[in-house]
């Protein structure tokens, strides 16, 4: 398969490549980015031979630069996901990103028509969360009795060897979009929209990072879950490091000058990361956990939260190459991906897959405890 990386020379984007690099479903890579000079650098370090590097601006020549591809995996901002989507219309390829948050998501998949009719596939939101957290959620569906009545989204990480260094996870922008946007949440059958900050569960991830604060933060997981899984109570929340929380707070409602300022200055995502995804699903009676744990990659020198957003992109390239995934139409994860083959090519690049269940605990009735 021949493959496009958009924002090639990102944070995210060198990983897609390299797990790209290294699967035999992909013949040739073409890396675009605004910087031609960085996508040459990661063709040079990660392409494996396949990939060559060219300029490219989604919001104008994107459609000629796709042209002989066969899909697009879009690593770039979110901002640019319509425009990239309807290039990917023009040039006749696939489509592939990694979230849209809520709002723009919703854009997105108002494609879907567009999308299925040319008989292509708009893949929305397969990093690590969204992504595998929908797979998470279809896994853990499988094994609850009966409707759910809620799913509780959960996404952490943490630098197992901390140097003191500011570092941010992923992208600067869209981390302070997701802490200084409303979250959303379906509460009761209804979208409602919460404060920013918003303090969530304290939330036990499991080895190794523990017990953990959350907030509530905006993530599209939340815009698909109620009708894919018919569940009328939908939250996510995300655990960050306090010292990275901290900075994000004192950068809200920063220029975007100094924000570009504080991104350049800042450490690269740390190697020694490991990163959490849970969804609960709860039901009348039962809890049912499923939880991820994606551990450094030491081969590739990257960190857990690194390789746990980058491997599920090109793990679906993959799979679509093998056709695998067969619908069409501008789709979440849990709508047509199988989580069994997703976990497996997952957990050949290092990621553990977990899932429980326990019996709710109800208080007894008044004439029970005295009976």
């Amino acid at each position: 398969m021949r493959v496009a990386v958009l924002g090639a020379g990102g944070t995210i984007a060198p990983a897609i490549v390299r797990d790209l690099a290294e699967s035999e479903e992909v013949t040739a890579m073409r890396l675009l980015d605004l910087d031609l000079r960085r996508a040459e650098v990661v063709a040079m370090e990660h392409g494996g031979g396949k990939a060559q590097a060219r300029q490219a601006d989604a919001t104008a020549d994107l459609a000629e630069q796709l042209a002989g591809m066969e899909v697009l995996v879009n690593s770039a901002s979110y901002r640019i996901n319509l425009a990239a989507m309807r290039a990917c219309l023009d040039a006749g390829c696939h489509y592939i990103d990694r979230g849209g948050l809520y709002h723009v998501a919703k854009e997105q998949l108002a494609l879907s028509g567009e999308f299925e009719q040319r008989g292509l596939l708009a893949l929305l939101g397969m990093g690590s969360a969204p992504g595998k957290t929908n797979l998470l959620a279809v896994r853990a569906m499988r094994e609850l009795p009966g409707n759910p009545v809620s799913i509780s989204v959960l996404a952490g990480g943490r630098d197992q060897k901390p140097t003191g260094e500011l570092s941010f996870p992923y992208a600067l922008r869209t981390l302070l979009d997701e802490i200084t946007m409303p979250p959303m949440a379906i509460i009761n059958g209804r979208p409602q929209e919460m404060k920013p900050l918003q303090e969530g569960p304290r939330a036990d991830f499991g080895d190794p990072i523990g017990e953990a604060e959350t907030i509530f933060t905006l993530h599209s997981e939340v815009l698909t879950f109620g009708d894919s899984f018919g569940a009328p109570n939908v939250t996510f929340a995300l655990s960050l490091p306090p010292s990275v929380l901290e900075s994000l707070k004192e950068l809200s409602g920063a220029s975007e000058e100094r924000i570009a300022e504080v991104a350049r200055s800042a450490s690269p995502p740390s190697a020694n990361t490991t990163s959490i995804h849970i969804v609960e699903v709860t039901g009348p009676d039962t809890v049912v956990r499923a939880r991820s744990v994606t551990p450094p990659n030491e081969a590739w020198g990257l960190g857990g939260g690194i390789v746990s957003t980058a491997t599920p992109a090109a793990a679906a390239v993959r799979l679509l190459a093998r056709g695998s995934i067969s619908k069409r139409g501008a789709l979440p994860p849990e709508s047509c991906v199988d989580p069994d083959e997703m976990f497996a090519e997952l957990e050949g690049r290092g990621v553990r897959f977990d899932v429980s269940s326990r019996p709710i605990e109800k208080v007894a009735s008044l004439s029970t405890r005295t009976a």
